[in-house]
């Protein structure tokens, strides 16, 4: 068994534990979902269970822990690296060689196993995650989503007993996302490898889980139990989940089949669906609030720089190849003011490549790419970043400054902008980050990082705001919060273009979604039709009522009170 008995840790530089007396037991085979908010403690627990914690990052250990037999603090991660696997939260800090195949037989090269049993196991983990047809190509030339699953493939190389992930769908489309858990839970329960597991996103995993570990806060003592009886106790939950226990449901549904049982019921006209409702839509259609918050008042407003009146985006006919690979073919795209549009489509399909294209960081090889009158081809990328403002996949590229205070007042240098702590102060507020302005940003825990990056291209008031996945790493809380924030900037005339694979963000916020494949824009149409008409893009709510009026809880929520 897995076994921690009081452990205690702080973090170099830090005054509070983030485990403190921290007690728990999980049984061979088991299949765990560790779940709570944004620095709870989560990747700390998930990294002592291999020594990473606190071999790699220092700080104060105290108590025992024992992980089937061995302890972990005095192996060290060398001499638990068999025994466990590890997948880290950021793929691309555990890639070691260039290219797929190369990776994946690294760690078995380390453990000196035979060459056939090597090829053997390569070729079992490609069809297991799917990535067969990667097995060639170069790690660098991969979408964030296809090295999440290159990662996965290279710990279950070594067919550890236990594995452990953080957060291993955070970069996987919806359809990629269950390939992956479903091969997950089919090694657990054929093979009985142990599986302990952070998510968020906690709509794609909790039918699997055995157990649940609920993180409250952190140093707080964990509370382990079965999946529905911790759902009906966590402050924030799923649509689904959190529809059941404003219904009243028993037992809460974990799933859309679970809930259709109380759906089909629910409404008390058979052909709910088919009456118009132009009154919700007009109400609550994509791209408004939906209860997270009224507009800010002119004096709460972020900077907004002053860009010509043709502050818009258009792509005509771009191509873009990555070393003869076609990434984006004859794509036609445009977004203007006070427009928020969702990128959607599988790992690969071209996203953000898109947005890489719209901040100048590529140039097309074909066709045109204008941003509020500015020919990307031509024009400098400083003209273009006075009007553009662009999170990527991994924002701790974009954190470099000491601390995070300092990272603003880079911003605000490097645009030419008067210092006003103040704003700063405000801004990172309603980041939820005003606590952590004095720390390094490469310190902070993943959403952290997100977030931070958001504050410092926000501080320069950018007209146009590019997000490749914003987020991952956040807890609902979190989102919720992003969610209020995105559309408070639309609201304010912003472009808000976001490639994402969250579905439930979504449905919340986004009023155009444009569906990407193979480069190929396939399908660019009002979020409602588009998520409605889906199988694999649309929303919890959405699936399980198969109704196009319904794509959050509060639309529902709102016909069962016009049904009276």
């Amino acid at each position: 068994m897995i076994k921690l008995d009081h452990v205690s840790y702080i973090y170099p530089d830090q005054t509070v534990p983030v485990l403190a007396d921290f007690s728990l037991s999980i049984e061979p085979g088991e299949f765990v979902l560790v779940v709570g908010p944004s620095g709870a403690g989560k990747s700390t627990f998930l990294r002592s269970l291999n020594g990473l914690v606190p071999h790699f990052y220092g700080g104060r250990w105290a108590g025992r822990a024992s992980v089937f037999g061995r302890d972990p603090v005095g192996r060290a991660p060398r001499g638990m690296a068999d025994l466990v696997g590890f997948v880290f939260q950021d793929a691309e800090a555990q890639f070691a060689v260039d290219t797929v195949e190369d990776e994946l037989a690294f760690a078995m090269e380390n453990f000196g196993l035979p060459q056939a049993t090597m090829r053997k196991r390569v070729e079992e983990v490609l069809d297991q995650l799917a990535i067969a047809h990667l097995r060639g190509r170069r790690i660098s030339s991969l979408s964030g989503g296809e090295k999440q699953r290159v990662a996965i493939a290279s710990v279950l190389a070594l067919q550890p007993e236990v594995l452990v992930l953080d957060e291993p769908t955070s970069q996987l489309d919806p359809q990629a996302a269950e390939e992956v858990l479903v091969a997950l839970r089919q090694l657990n329960e054929d093979l009985g490898l142990t599986v302990i597991l952070s998510e968020h996103r906690l709509e794609r995993v909790i039918q699997y889980a055995d157990r649940v570990l609920y993180l409250p806060a952190s140093g707080a003592p964990p509370v382990m139990g079965d999946p529905r009886a911790i759902l009906a106790q966590l402050p924030l939950v799923p649509p689904l989940v959190r529809l059941g226990r404003a219904l009243g449901w028993q037992p809460l549904p974990l799933t859309i089949k679970e809930g259709r049982v109380f759906a089909r019921s629910l409404f008390r006209s058979a052909e709910a669906g088919e009456r118009s409702s132009l009154g919700l839509a007009e109400d609550s259609g994509p791209g408004r609030a939906r209860g997270r918050g009224e507009p800010l008042s002119p004096s709460a407003a972020l900077p907004v720089a002053q860009p010509s009146p043709a502050a818009t985006v258009v792509l005509d006919g771009v191509d873009y190849s990555y070393n003869g690979r076609p990434a984006l073919r004859h794509v036609k795209f445009q977004a203007g003011p006070s427009e928020f549009v969702a990128l959607m489509g599988r790992n690969g399909s071209g996203k953000s490549t898109l947005l890489k294209q719209i901040v100048g960081l590529l140039k097309p090889g074909a066709g045109r790419v204008t941003v509020a009158g500015l020919d990307t081809q031509r024009a400098e990328m400083d003209d273009i970043i006075r009007y553009v403002g662009y999170v990527p996949q991994q924002p701790g590229t974009l954190l470099f400054q000491e601390t995070l205070d300092e990272e603003l007042s880079f911003t605000r240098r490097g645009h030419h902008l008067r210092p006003d702590p103040a704003a700063d102060r405000a801004l990172l507020q309603r980041l939820g980050l005003a606590e952590v302005g004095g720390r390094d940003p490469r310190d902070l825990s993943g959403g952290e990082q997100q977030r931070a990056a958001l504050a410092a291209i926000l501080v320069a008031g950018p007209q146009v705001i590019l997000l490749d996945e914003p987020t991952r790493g956040l807890d609902y809380a979190q989102k919720e919060a992003l969610a209020a924030l995105l559309l408070d900037l639309k609201r304010e005339g912003r472009t808000v273009i976001m490639a994402t694979h969250d579905v439930e963000l979504v449905a919340a916020c986004a009023d155009r979604v444009v569906l990407l494949a193979e480069g190929e824009v396939v399908v660019d149409g009002p979020a409602r039709a588009v998520m409605s008409d889906s199988q694999v893009f649309s929303s919890q709510i959405n699936k399980l009522f198969r109704d196009p009026r319904f794509l959050v809880v509060e639309d529902v929520l709102r016909e069962m009170k016009a049904e009276g």
